[in-house]
């Protein structure tokens, strides 16, 4: 055979015609794929981890702390995120509605927060009001009677809900009542009021809710969903 590197079927043996022929192109080709390729594994595998850094939309539901903006927040209004797969509701009341707070204590269940119901030691912990502000309330919207989630209607004497409705929040599915701070009414069948969770103000409009400003208490839970 030949020594010329030129590829000639003619002058090889059978053998050899079923092996392929140099191509230096190829090669080329293949040491630098197998280079990108490597390259690109090792950006894969940081980019995972660069995104771990940050809780990622799944673990802010699953119980990773989530902020809350308050700065639209309107009197009377509530708004709801998810936290720990469940309505983590934000509410901001009126001076009205602080005001009538106490005149409910008779009306209801545990009206001083007495059942661990919220987190213990939250600063400046209000039990009536059950909130660290008093103009802000901080809930987990699950009923504890049987996990429903309630309606919010902060307008007392609201109709379907008769004269005595002292405006709160009400559950469709068995028809038991909360007030303002989310406390449970005599009469219903849920035993308890509804979950504080943890919580602390970053700033004067960002909440911080599903744990406490040192980094603990993110594995609270109350007495029942």
């Amino acid at each position: 055979m030949s020594t010329d590197s030129t590829y000639n079927p003619a002058m090889m043996s059978p053998g050899e015609l079923h092996k392929s022929p140099p191509d230096p192109g190829r090669r080329r080709f293949l040491t630098t794929a197998s280079t990108v390729v490597g390259a690109a594994g090792v950006v894969a595998a940081a980019i995972p981890f660069v995104e771990s850094l940050e809780p990622s939309a799944r673990a802010k539901a699953g119980g990773a702390p989530v902020e809350v903006d308050i700065s639209k927040l309107e009197p009377g209004q509530m708004l709801s995120v998810l936290w720990r797969k469940k309505p983590l509701w934000v509410v901001r009341r009126t001076k009205a509605d602080l005001a009538e707070l106490p005149k409910l204590n008779g009306q209801l269940k545990d009206p001083l927060s007495k059942v661990a119901q919220q987190v213990p030691n939250l600063p400046d912990w209000n039990p009536i009001q059950r909130s660290i502000k008093p103009e802000y309330l901080v809930l987990v919207g699950i009923c504890t009677h049987l996990g429903c989630i309630p309606g919010y209607d902060p307008k007392p004497g609201s109709a379907g809900l008769g004269a005595s409705w002292p405006g709160g929040f009400f559950c469709p599915c068995h028809g038991s009542r909360y007030d303002l701070s989310g406390r449970v009414m005599d009469g219903s069948p849920a035993p308890y009021n509804l979950p504080v969770p943890p919580h602390y103000y970053r700033t004067d409009s960002v909440i911080v809710a599903g744990e406490m400003k040192n980094g603990s208490e993110q594995a609270w839970s109350p007495v029942t969903w």
